[in-house]
């Protein structure tokens, strides 16, 4: 009986021993995780006390859930939260089935130097950062002077203020959304199709299938786990709009409807001061996104699809 740990240990070190070089490549990413993730998770603390500069976070009195207490008291929060849930959920619907169509519309392209030219093209607005692109969409889109509304005064139309109206601001912030991630999103569903069987398709050939019965009941099939997982990701950062996109394209006149978390704990925190009522925000932001996450990959492993864990 003594002797089933040991052999277990030994095959233990011995697959530990036989993979070492995999567990040393992954070492510079644990080591980014606990030192930028982790580590800095004691900051949480702040949410229940008075901070003070002073004293620092292990010296501050605790203050028995009082910033908690402001939160839920106060109605520019619900506005907040109203906000941030509209423009997520909206941003999901629209932007989530893009990567896929998109992805789907380039595996059917058969030139393949059109389709790396395609690709290449789609990723660019990527590595391009919001501020340079903010700067290239309020161009566009200005009433004096701005392309779209020379079209749309063109084909008989009035000038749209797209930028100075509520009412245009959450479809400003979708499709500049869309014009910079969409392409970059289409990379893992690529992948999960190049690890289709293309036997699969010869076979539907044969049996006279189509392009679209291929997709149907080939393609998706083949994708619809990743496409799960996805999702179960995305909506658990339902709660994240992204502070830099909203905060370029925010100014007074559009804040009834712009102004979400990551703006709102900006304003109230660095701005204002108030840090241990932020952290309170962005605490309660995060345990909604872990219970959003949680929820959702339960849901799709009751389902029988792919889950996380």
């Amino acid at each position: 009986m003594s002797s089933i740990p040991v052999r277990r240990k030994q095959s233990w070190l011995t697959y530990l021993n036989k993979n070492k070089y995999l567990y040393l490549m992954c070492l510079p990413g644990l080591a980014f995780l606990i030192i930028f993730k982790y580590i800095p998770m004691y900051g949480i603390l702040m949410a229940f006390q008075d901070f003070n500069f002073k004293k620092g976070i292990f010296g501050s009195p605790f203050n028995d859930f009082k910033n908690f207490k402001q939160l839920f008291d106060s109605a520019k929060f619900y506005t907040v939260f109203a906000n941030s849930i509209v423009l997520s959920v909206m941003r999901l619907v629209v932007t989530f089935p893009i990567p896929i169509i998109l992805a789907l519309l380039i595996n059917e392209i058969r030139n393949k130097a059109y389709k790396r030219t395609t690709q290449t093209l789609m990723y660019l607005p990527h590595f391009i950062s919001w501020v340079v692109l903010g700067g290239i969409a309020t161009n566009f889109l200005s009433v004096g002077d701005g392309l779209i509304n020379a079209i749309i005064v063109k084909l008989g139309g009035e000038k749209i203020n797209f930028l100075g109206s509520s009412e245009w601001f959450r479809f400003v912030i979708i499709v500049t959304n869309i014009w910079k991630e969409a392409g970059w999103g289409t990379i893992i569903y690529l992948s999960a199709l190049a690890a289709i069987n293309p036997e699969y398709y010869e076979a539907a050939t044969v049996d006279g299938a189509n392009r679209w019965q291929k997709i149907a009941h080939i393609t998706l099939p083949g994708i619809a786990n990743t496409i799960v997982i996805t999702l179960v990701l995305q909506v658990g950062g339902l709660m994240n709009n992204g502070f830099e996109q909203i905060y370029l394209f925010q100014n007074d006149l559009n804040v009834s409807v712009s102004e979400v978390f990551e703006t709102y704990t900006y304003r109230i925190g660095i701005v204002g001061g108030r840090y241990s009522y932020s952290t309170a925000v962005g605490l309660f932001k995060n345990v909604i996104g872990t219970i959003l996450i949680f929820s959702t990959n339960t849901i799709a492993k009751k389902l029988g699809g792919a889950t996380l864990y």
